[in-house]
């Protein structure tokens, strides 16, 4: 629902101690009293981070969460919740209940306060934009991880025509910086576009090749852990779709990295 490890424990922590004070006695169901009670919770937070966000500095991107083991994608991927975002709160809410946790339409209507015709439409609406933003073409956890460490590997040399040939024609960057570490202030478009910009940054920074590194999952999406003077510089993401990288996610904002663990637990390269 948020997109914030930290927001979402916020959530939970308020949630218990609601249930904690509440009337058990008066409690009919308690799956459904907490649903509905989270729910509720984070529809109040979701308006005060569309706020927030719209002035944050640059592309705003999930917090990753890594996984140092590829295995079969989760159905909660990056690229899922950055079609979330695009949503507004209560699509997102029936859609996450509905077609994710698998609550009915009437339990929904009670968890975000509307009739469950609403929610039945909120939630077909919803599941049409996210179809939209689902690759075509999976790619299996094996094929994934080769495409995104060639990738890697071509942004510490800088070849161009090895980073173009990678990208789909159509592919997008974003790079979350925050305003507290360096990216780019708008998504890059373009396979050329987004060639040159990672060739730029291998001419411009060449300390940055003795970076270390190690493949991850992040955020069910086959990544790249990037480390520098023992501390996490950026997580890389790669959305892929008939072989080549659709979009890229960065995330160098350091208040997002703080839970991506430093140790690998394979040797850096």
């Amino acid at each position: 629902m948020l997109g914030s490890m930290a927001e979402a424990e916020d959530v939970v922590q308020d949630a218990y101690l609601r249930w904690h004070r509440a009337d058990r006695a008066h409690v009919d169901d308690a799956a459904a009293y907490l649903s509905k009670t989270v729910t509720r919770l984070c529809l109040d937070q979701l308006k005060s981070a569309r706020a927030q966000r719209e002035t944050y500095i640059g592309p705003w991107v999930p917090e990753p969460i890594v996984d140092d083991e590829a295995g079969e994608q989760d159905d909660i991927t990056l690229a899922l919740m950055m079609a979330l975002e695009r949503l507004s709160p209560l699509e997102r809410a029936a859609f996450l209940l509905h077609d994710v946790f698998g609550l009915a339409f009437d339990d929904v209507a009670q968890a975000v306060g509307r009739e469950a015709v609403a929610c039945r439409q909120l939630a077909s609406r919803a599941r049409d934009h996210i179809r939209a933003a689902r690759p075509r073409f999976p790619v299996s956890p094996e094929e994934g991880a080769d495409i995104a460490r060639a990738f890697y590997l071509a942004t510490r040399s800088g070849e161009l025509k090895a980073l173009q040939s990678l990208l789909a024609a159509d592919a997008v960057l974003y790079s979350d910086g925050g305003g507290k570490r360096l990216a780019a202030l708008k998504p890059v478009r373009g396979d050329s576009n987004v060639a040159r910009f990672f060739a730029g940054i291998a001419r411009k920074a060449p300390a940055l090749q003795d970076t270390a590194w190690r493949p991850a999952v992040v955020d069910g999406l086959p990544g790249i852990v990037v480390i520098e003077n023992g501390e996490v510089l950026q997580t890389m993401a790669f959305e892929i779709d008939g072989g080549k990288i659709a979009t890229i996610y960065v995330v160098r904002n350091p208040d997002k990295l703080t839970r991506v663990r430093i140790e690998p637990t394979a040797p850096l390269q």
